[in-house]
């Protein structure tokens, strides 16, 4: 018999919505596994049981009047601990903020709770989001459920991690080079980095930036599409947000590709991919040729990419994170960077992306999707600060094993990582689903697509 935390989130939803289980079962169910398993991954690293408890109590009691509060009604959710939850620590993996409480709510944070979700806790993530790796010196490592000396990738890695391990249903995420995708890919199940003003973030330093963006993460594409349902939307205090609600994501997906136009590049343009790795995408190419689609390999040069990402990036670190006293060595590195950037470079980046949006505006006239590795690498492993080498290249800093993420960050388009196999060795490897700017809803039906026909997701670590 299927175990209560087994059940996908559009499953919980539908036995909440018949009255076959209630909200605080769920909750308790949530949090039983999280003591099971909890203590060696180190995911959850702020656990609010007892208000959890609270607010699924008020969820049944909202059921029983015959008020249903939203998708997400009675469903347990995990927030990454960048995003601010009011009376609830918020640390952003910075020593500097380890008794940090904040007083109002992120905005996703206030529009899954309107939606009915029911906070469980905190996400472990490396310090203000800094690198696919998650550790940080408030809290230490989150290690990956399909082999605790590998990392679980970040900087959701404790989403993903918590996920993979059945803790929460539901984790939302954020990513600027992959801090999303990354973690997936690593932990077997899927996250959507969406079009930028898809899902509204607010900033008070860089409203304008289009890089980092909040997403959804869940151990399945029907359930990403779930959480995009409610957490997609248009915000005023976005100056980029998109005027469509949620509602074009509600399930039930299709799932037919027939004739649907697929480049396939399996290594962006030159990069180097880990044979393991390498294999797995190359097999989901072929399934998804299987599935009807029209699948073309592609020889695609993305490299402009890679000063434009890399100028924003560190100009984004030094507007938000200089001056802040005792900072770790990553996000020292960021601001320093940050510090050299000049008006020429942020010229350069501006020409850079320009240039690039514009040549894949029209490669997405030939085309539906891009499919490419989410990551170069399989799990690495947790006590390595980042990875070095690359099917035997060295990489010259510790963002240049990311690029098959962070150049994608640069499009503007959505993207989802799904899992997509295995290595020999037991390690989850995901593949990366690209579309069109604004094609957010074609990228969560083709990955359903795919997702349906492999059922990867299936296979438990082995904390299970």
């Amino acid at each position: 018999m299927t175990e209560l935390h087994d059940l996908t989130a559009i499953e919980m939803s539908e036995l909440l919505r018949t009255r076959k289980v209630s909200a605080v079962e769920l909750a308790e169910a949530c949090l039983r596994r999280i003591d099971e398993v909890n203590g060696e991954v180190n995911a959850i690293v702020t656990l609010v049981a007892d208000r959890a408890l609270d607010r699924a109590r008020q969820a049944d009691a909202d059921l029983a009047r015959g008020h249903w509060r939203g998708p997400l009604h009675g469903l347990p959710v995990a927030h990454k601990d960048l995003a601010d939850t009011a009376g609830v620590r918020t640390t952003y993996g910075s020593r500097a903020f380890a008794d940090h409480v904040p007083t109002e709510d992120d905005p996703l944070v206030r529009r899954i709770r309107e939606a009915g979700g029911i906070m469980i806790g905190k996400t472990n993530t490396p310090e203000f989001g800094t690198g696919s790796h998650t550790v940080n010196e408030v809290f230490g490592a989150t290690r990956n459920p399909y082999d605790l000396s590998r990392s679980a990738g970040g900087s959701s890695g404790g989403a993903a991690a918590a996920l993979a391990t059945r803790m929460v249903p539901l984790a939302d995420g954020s990513d600027m080079g992959g801090s999303l995708r990354n973690p997936a890919s690593f932990c077997n199940v899927a996250g959507l980095r969406p079009t930028p003003g898809r899902v509204p973030s607010r900033s008070a330093t860089a409203a304008w930036l289009t890089l980092p963006v909040s997403g959804p993460m869940a151990r399945t594409v029907g359930d990403l599409a779930l959480f995009m349902s409610a957490i997609a939307g248009f915000d005023p205090a976005s100056p980029y947000s998109i005027r469509e609600d949620g509602s074009a994501f509600a399930p039930p997906l299709e799932s037919d590709v027939t004739g649907v136009r697929i480049a396939f590049s399996p290594d962006l343009g030159g990069l180097p991919v880990d044979p393991e790795t390498a294999r797995a995408t190359a097999e989901a190419a072929a399934v998804l040729a299987g599935l009807g689609a029209k699948v073309e390999q592609v020889d695609l040069d993305l490299s402009d990419a890679e000063d434009a990402f890399r100028i924003y990036r560190a100009w984004y670190y030094a507007l938000n994170f200089d001056g802040i006293p005792g900072v770790g060595p990553n996000v020292a590195w960021n601001i320093e960077r940050g510090r050299e950037v000049t008006g020429a470079d942020l010229a350069r980046a501006e020409r850079l992306r320009t240039g690039l949006f514009h040549r894949m505006r029209a490669f997405f006239d030939d085309y539906d999707f891009l499919v490419a590795p989410v990551s170069q690498v399989p799990p690495f492993p947790v006590d390595d600060p980042y990875v070095t080498e690359v099917a035997g290249q060295p990489m010259p800093d510790y963002l240049a094993w990311m690029r098959s993420c962070y150049w994608i960050s640069v499009l503007h388009a959505p993207a989802l990582s799904v899992p997509c196999g295995f290595t020999s060795g037991g390690l989850p490897v995901g593949v990366q689903v690209v579309g069109r700017p604004w094609a957010d809803a074609e990228v969560l039906r083709l990955g359903y697509a795919f997702e349906r026909a492999t059922e990867h997701w299936r296979r438990h670590p082995a904390r299970s």
